[in-house]
């Protein structure tokens, strides 16, 4: 191998190429999009590293102090070139940083400038990066001149095994800094579209300390298209409202306003900046099945993943960036390695957007309600799936009720409005609130003016049994258990259903039992029944009667749990059926039945048997007919 530093030279990868680009192309990057990216940030970084050499050498700036990287696109030649003026490369710098695969010349940096200064804002620590660019060419070019040399160096290769070192005419070289042509495959030539490159830049390194210039075509005026500076790291005094808007309708893919902005910076021992938004509308992923959250990552302003896990999944709605100058990388910027301090940006991140949250519902109840209902649905998962913050998200939760009009009510006032006596945080789920709002399980509670929120979502049915209490009132179903509603005081103009069952309707209530079998485990007097004759229950253990109907339709229900029956022991019908005597006794039995029918129809399902409810409606008819 010779060392006469002005001769052409050809050298071996000194790595399997072949293995690592089919790596790259199947497992480190999931498109090739990011090759653009990766360029990009090699340039930031050669920036970066003139910035601290210049500190003891000024003179290396010389009379072009001004960092800058430069994109050009030549469609009719498929090229695509990348140029900094940042540090340059000499040769060795090329056969080291280029030859050697994962060999990084930003780590041997870091390492000789040493990692103890919090400027060391440098990406490209894996060096395998730069051979994302094979994704799209076949060959690749780079030209580069040292800081202070006068010497230039062009490295290239078609990336199959070797590549190529030979000194570089100066006028054909930069001044200083590197220039990578990409001489693109013909499946890539679509890269050199304008509008393509732009959109690419800006979207995955539009925020990299260093302006970015685009030059369209050759013989063309470049243009800025990246000034070199991020909007989360400007103060919140300087952002007017419509830059936080064009902002959000780029990082979120929509068109509305947002309805709430969340920008802070963290300091201490993490730092990372996060500028997210609360969506006005809902997007339109919102119930994707993977439930994934769509928030950025950034490490040091240059675009990493939009999959990082940094929401949990019920703030998946939430849309923004977070920017860390922390976070390790692995071998690729799409996946960061799982780390305490990941952790700790997650859970600062949450707490965060709950509690501004919070703020916005006791500040301005009206804005909160709108986002409410947008994503109340999606909060509301956090009940049975984060523990930790449970309490917190309960103070966030809204609902309708029996006593909220059209409007949404918190539990906090629900407690607060509580009637003397009252024990439990009543409530009742199903499908549809009309129904709910009809049910004949409410009317003892209506009686006594007891509020009772009526849950209606798929999600409310879950969550109820994760979420015991609040502020130490137990939740429970109006459709499941004893009511318990003897000890809570009528409303004046209310009828009174505590009268005592007489002892023929005792025995009627026997009957019934007995008549049912096993359809039931029990018949009962209801004391929450005021209008209707009749309505089904669950038992006090085990799920409410919706909880169980959600379960039997998704098939995780071995065996339905016997209802209770339970009969208005004043109600008219009731009291007829009950002073019937032994000759009735077959009227009396198809009765039974039929009060059970009808009680499940109340409930929102069919009759137990469509064919035998038909024949003793049929004999009931006639029995009215010939009594008539």
């Amino acid at each position: 191998m010779t060392t006469d530093t002005k001769a052409t030279e050809t050298r071996a990868f000194e790595a399997d190429v072949s293995r690592l680009l089919h790596m790259m192309v199947h497992s480190v990057y999931s498109d090739k999009d990011v090759f653009l990216r990766e360029l990009i940030s090699n340039a930031a970084d050669a920036c970066e590293k003139l910035r601290f050499e210049a500190v003891s050498r000024p003179e290396l700036l010389g009379d072009d102090p001004r960092p800058r990287i430069a994109i050009s696109a030549d469609a009719d030649n498929k090229e695509i070139t990348v140029e900094d003026n940042g540090i340059g490369m000499s040769r060795d710098d090329m056969a080291e940083a280029l030859g050697t695969i994962a060999r990084s010349g930003t780590r041997a940096f870091i390492e000789r400038v040493g990692t103890g200064t919090e400027d060391t804002q440098l990406i490209g620590q894996f060096g395998v990066g730069f051979y994302s660019a094979f994704m799209v060419a076949d060959r690749v070019d780079v030209v580069s001149r040292l800081a202070g040399s006068e010497e230039a160096w062009r490295w290239s290769s078609d990336g199959k095994g070797s590549y190529e070192i030979a000194p570089a005419p100066l006028e054909a070289a930069p001044k200083r800094g590197t220039r990578v042509v990409l001489h693109l495959m013909d499946d890539a030539v679509s890269y050199t579209g304008s509008h393509r490159l732009e959109q690419l830049a800006k979207s995955q390194s539009g925020h990299v300390p260093v302006p970015i210039t685009l030059i369209e075509k050759p013989g063309a005026e470049a243009r800025d298209i990246a000034d070199g500076t991020a909007l989360w790291v400007r103060p919140k005094s300087e952002i007017k409202p419509e830059e936080y808007t064009d902002f959000y309708r780029g990082v979120a893919g929509q068109y509305d306003e947002p309805a709430a902005t969340i920008h802070f910076r963290a300091e201490g021992r993490q730092e990372y900046s996060v500028l997210a938004f609360v969506p006005g509308s809902r997007p339109f992923d919102l119930f994707d099945q993977d439930r994934k959250g769509r928030m950025k990552l950034y490490v040091r302003r240059v675009f990493i993943t939009d999959d990082a896990d940094l929401l949990p999944r019920y703030l998946r709605f939430v849309r923004g960036l977070v920017d860390s100058a922390d976070l390790p990388l692995n071998v690729s910027r799409e996946m960061i390695q799982e780390s305490p301090l990941l952790a700790s940006i997650r859970k600062g991140l949450t707490n965060r957007v709950l509690g501004d949250l919070a703020k916005l519902a006791e500040n301005e109840a009206e804005a909160y309600a709108r986002i409410w209902d947008n994503f109340g649905v999606v909060l509301k998962e956090g009940l049975y799936e984060d523990y930790e913050r449970r309490e917190q998200l309960l103070k966030l939760a809204r609902f309708r009720s029996t006593a909220s009009g059209e409007g949404w009510r918190g539990l906090a006032d629900y407690v607060a409005a509580m009637k003397e006596g009252q024990k439990a945080i009543f409530f009742m789920a199903g499908d549809d609130r009309a129904r709910l709002e009809a049910s004949p399980q409410l009317e003892g509670f209506k009686a006594r003016g007891i509020e009772v929120l009526l849950l209606t979502d798929p999600v409310d049915s879950f969550w109820v049994t994760m979420a015991p209490e609040f502020e130490g009132k137990l939740f429970q179903s109006v459709t499941q258990g004893v009511a318990e509603l003897s000890d809570i005081p009528l409303l004046d103009n209310a009828k009174n259903p505590d009268a005592a069952a007489t002892p023929e309707v005792d025995g009627f209530l026997a009957f019934v039992k007995s008549a049912l079998g096993d359809a039931v485990s029990d018949v009962k007097a209801s004391d929450r029944l005021t209008e209707s004759a009749v309505c089904l229950v669950a038992p006090e253990h085990g799920p409410d009667r919706q909880f169980e109907r959600l379960m039997n339709a998704a098939g995780r229900l071995d065996k339905a749990a016997r209802p209770i029956l339970e009969i208005n022991p004043r109600h008219e019908r009731v009291l007829a059926l009950a002073g019937l005597g032994e000759e009735d006794q077959a009227f009396k039995d198809d009765a039974a039945h039929l009060l059970y029918d009808e009680a499940r129809v109340l409930d929102g399902d069919k009759p137990a048997d469509a064919r035998a409810f038909s024949e003793r409606l049929a004999r009931l008819i006639a029995r009215g007919i010939a009594k008539g």
